[in-house]
């Protein structure tokens, strides 16, 4: 097998676990062929393959395929050394009690953001997230605030792949979107009305490494109706704060606007 076989062969081998991120507990060969443009051949090869080496499992009750255990352990693995997790939590436990709100951290994985770690208010009534599954970057104010940063190039052809709605007030025209996205790269925040999740609502800043790369963001999430735009408002200078602090400790030496054009 030459090289750009076997490059070909293992980047379908990628796509098919990095498939499984996108919230379906069982996939089946059918549609898994499907999404990723294979053949029902293939996708079966690839899928005994994984299911050999238990990175996948069969799920006798639908017919299809499951996450397997080596894949749990290594999510586990990546989870524990992580160095933007680590770097992160202390910050996200001080933004929590600040806010009174959940606290997230999102990180930058395969043309979207996946959720890796959460703080969680205290509040009877608050939101939580789902860790591990893959979201789009247009929808919510952590993707946006991964997108806007993103090398121009990137940006473009992410948009190009088209922009579901996850909720009536998810934008998905280019145009609109664009102009967002030159909102947050000037305000260094981004902010969710019910755009990914009904009735949630959120306030988001990016986080960059050592290279100056968008590699996740944090935010402060919580219901609509306590999460008002006054209240994110003021905690837009925090949020700001604990991103740049979190950017600081990876090693970044940039600059974001400073927090009194974000109000």
């Amino acid at each position: 097998m030459d090289s750009g076989n076997g490059t070909e062969s293992a980047a379908r081998v990628a796509d098919v676990l990095l498939h499984f991120l996108a919230g379906n507990e069982t996939l089946g060969v059918s549609a898994l062929g499907r999404d990723l443009g294979l053949s029902k051949a293939v996708v079966h090869r690839i899928a005994r393959t994984l299911v050999d080496r238990d990175l996948l499992a069969v799920d006798h009750r639908t017919r299809g395929y499951r996450l397997g255990p080596a894949a749990a352990a290594l999510g586990a693995r990546a989870l524990r050394d992580s160095q933007l997790r680590t770097t992160a939590l202390p910050a996200l436990r001080e933004l929590q009690v600040a806010s009174g709100e959940t606290t997230t951290l999102s990180a930058l994985v395969a043309d979207g953001r996946v959720y890796v770690d959460q703080i969680v208010s205290r509040h009877e009534i608050k939101m939580t997230v789902e860790v591990g599954r893959r979201f789009p970057l247009h929808a919510g104010s952590s993707g946006r605030a991964i997108l806007a940063f993103l090398p121009a190039a990137e940006r473009a052809r992410i948009i190009s792949t088209g922009l579901e709605a996850m909720t009536p007030n998810t934008v998905v025209d280019p145009e609109s979107l664009d102009a967002v996205l030159v909102s947050v790269r000037e305000l260094g925040v981004a902010r969710s009305d019910g755009e990914r999740q009904p009735g949630a609502a959120s306030v988001a800043s990016p986080v960059f490494d050592v290279d100056g790369r968008v590699v996740g963001a944090i935010s402060v999430c919580g219901p609509h109706a306590r999460l008002t735009d006054k209240v994110r408002n003021n905690l837009v200078p925090d949020v700001i704060a604990t991103a740049d602090r979190i950017s600081r400790e990876l090693g970044w030496s940039g600059a974001l606007p400073a927090h009194e054009s974000a109000g």
